[in-house]
């Protein structure tokens, strides 16, 4: 029976440990990011992969940092066959990466070279790109740098939000890599040389990236909005609070403006001028140290004071 070491943490990653645990891999050890303080109270909370871990049964591993902790020795003497990670959050050692028969993989939700990186999935869909994907590949020491090995596509729909996408993708990842490591431990399977002529990078997102930028198009605004939904949220301010902006869509109509400006209220919209004469209609937000409401509701409540011509930045 094949013996491996599993490395994951996020949701994205959940279905594809169930799956290795389901057809029968001898999984050693999980190992995964350690436990976070979540939400105002900060509760210290597991990530998504160690809670399917401990109801599997499977033994967790939680280092601060791999590379000369107890843990990567711990890994290293259990001597797995293989080691599959999926969004798992930090750079292997070099001594991780040649240890397993038959190497290491990575589960990549993008369609390499395009996307290096922690964050593909958001960047894909702020970029407004028509099309994804995920790759199993070879891990080198370079950050998503090794082999391909396989690779599959799907289309980004117009709707789709980050949250979705992630969906989406962790099927197709489990997928992929189901019908792929038959091929890996029968050494049987293809391994592409990624063309570093195409490479792009996916880092993580940044606190700069969240906020709107007015002067864009609102297309380009709704891409922005949708790839940071549900996290981290794209973020303006209003009278200089903070305002996360989680839904909307771009208007039909031309307006001419300064950026910024909230040009019309809806009984159900803010619109708000963008860059080419366009605008942004706002559906749903969260104003600073409020909940997230629809902006009837905003506009209803404490948001009645928003007239048009006041300016988000």
């Amino acid at each position: 029976m094949t013996s491996l070491v599993f490395m994951g943490t996020p949701d994205f990653s959940v279905p594809i440990l169930t799956m290795l645990y389901e057809e029968g891999y001898s999984i050693l050890a999980v190992v995964t990011q350690p436990d976070r303080p979540v939400g105002r109270k900060k509760l210290l909370t597991p990530t998504p992969v160690k809670k399917e871990a401990l109801r599997l049964g499977l033994p967790v591993l939680q280092p601060q940092k791999l590379k000369g902790s107890q843990q990567l020795d711990e890994i290293l003497s259990l001597n797995p066959d293989i080691i599959i990670t999926a969004a798992f959050g930090q750079i292997l050692p070099k001594e991780l990466l040649d240890s397993p028969k038959y190497g290491c993989l990575n589960v990549h939700a993008s369609l390499l070279p395009a996307y290096r990186g922690g964050a593909p999935i958001h960047q894909a869909i702020m970029d407004g790109q028509l099309q994804t994907g995920v790759t199993i590949m070879y891990m080198a020491q370079k950050l998503d740098a090794g082999d391909i090995i396989s690779q599959k596509a799907i289309a980004i729909e117009v709707s789709d939000t980050t949250g979705i996408l992630f969906e989406k993708l962790s099927v197709v990842g489990c997928d992929l890599l189901k019908s792929t490591l038959p091929t890996i431990l029968s050494e049987s399977n293809e391994r592409t040389v990624q063309d570093e002529s195409l490479v792009t990078f996916a880092r993580n997102i940044s606190r700069e990236q969240e906020r709107i930028n007015w002067n864009e198009p609102s297309q380009d605004i709704y891409n922005k909005v949708r790839g940071l939904n549900p996290w981290p949220v794209a973020y303006t301010t209003l009278k200089q609070e903070a305002v996360k902006v989680w839904w909307g869509k771009p208007s039909q109509q031309s307006y001419s403006q300064p950026v910024g400006t909230v040009v019309e209220l809806q009984v159900d919209r803010i619109v708000v001028q963008t860059g080419n004469e366009q605008a942004f209609e706002i559906t749903e937000l969260q104003p600073a140290g409020k909940k997230k409401m629809s902006a009837e509701e905003f506009l209803r409540g404490t948001g009645s004071k928003l007239q048009i011509g006041d300016q988000f930045q």
